[in-house]
């Protein structure tokens, strides 16, 4: 028996109107997810972002969840403002403690100083974002500006010294003012960019010199040292007769106050005799007379006397006279 020809066709329950439905409703469906998820943004803790509404700037916002037109009418821009960033010249770090050899280093570092020698000077720039707005919009490579200012205002500042001060006791003098030009040039150029520190890592002469430098340094500070020691013992002569100068000065000073004193004292106790002598002249010859014996006799230890007769005797006073 054949089957076949009582079997119904297959029922198309798909109709043209039906499938058209169903596109239109799938395409609403998915302009909703999508306006959905690209109607909010989340910003991070570290972060800032910039808003743009049809690539213009419209607003900055602060870490959270925040809303915004959908379908890429205003897109946010995060910027990492609390993120330390940092900028070497004259190496690079592959890993902790590791440095490589990399030729555009090599000619970061070596510069022109002010008495036309040559010194490699390596340094290191950190720095933050303070103001997404402007390091967004105002430079378009803030990296490689940053690079380029921070260069320049080290080349500029290393001519205005000796390559001694530049390899020695000028290096924090150096950093600091580069660090002020390379803040300064930031701002004009409104970059919105905060420079952290700038530190010198290392500064040396070229290699093909370094000997013969290292050679003339170590004869300087010999040179240093003689004339310190010099300049010491100098200070120390020179201290020493300063002081006994003073000493004999004061000497004679107190000399001549004791001397003094002791003639107007003088002065003073024959005055008063005088006045004794005035009132009672043979009184008082007669006890100047005394008291002058009794203040010579003492100190005699022979007395020789001669009599009417012409004989002279000898009388020993053992002890002196009495």
């Amino acid at each position: 028996m054949d089957y076949e020809r009582y079997r119904r066709p297959p029922v198309n329950r798909w109709t043209p109107a039906m499938i058209r439905r169903a596109a239109i409703a799938g395409a609403l469906v998915l302009v909703g997810l999508v306006g959905l998820f690209t109607s909010y943004y989340t910003v991070a803790p570290e972060e800032e972002a910039v808003v743009l509404r049809f690539g213009r700037y419209s607003k900055t916002t602060s870490p959270g969840l925040h809303f915004k037109l959908p379908f890429g009418v205003d897109r946010a821009i995060k910027v990492p403002v609390t993120e330390v960033r940092k900028e070497e010249f004259g190496f690079r770090t592959v890993e902790a403690g590791v440095r490589s050899s990399f030729s555009r280093s090599d000619s970061e570092a070596i510069m022109l100083t002010g008495d036309l020698n040559i010194a490699e000077v390596e340094w290191v720039v950190q720095y933050q974002i303070k103001d997404a707005k402007d390091f967004v919009f105002h430079v378009l490579d803030q990296e490689q500006t940053i690079r380029d200012l921070s260069e320049s205002v080290m080349r500029t500042i290393v001519g205005d010294y000796t390559v001694t001060e530049v390899l020695t006791r000028k290096r924090d003098e150096i950093a600091v003012k580069a660090r002020d030009d390379l803040q300064r040039r930031l701002d004009e150029y409104r970059m919105g960019v905060r420079i952290v520190t700038l530190k010198l890592q290392n500064a040396n002469p070229p290699v093909s010199v370094r000997d013969s430098f290292n050679d003339v340094n170590a004869a300087q500070q010999e040179r240093n040292q003689l004339v310190n020691e010099a300049e010491r013992e100098y200070n120390k002569v020179i201290e020493l007769a300063e002081g006994q100068a003073k000493r004999q000065i004061s000497q004679a000073e107190g000399y001549a106050v004791e001397r003094t004193n002791e003639a107007k004292g003088d002065v003073a106790r024959f005055n008063e005799l005088l006045d004794i002598y005035k009132r009672s002249s043979e009184v008082t010859r007669r006890r100047l007379y005394l008291e002058t014996l009794e203040e010579v006799l003492p100190k005699v230890q022979r007395v020789m006397v001669v009599d009417s007769d012409g004989v002279l005797q000898h009388l020993p006073l053992a002890g002196g006279a009495r």
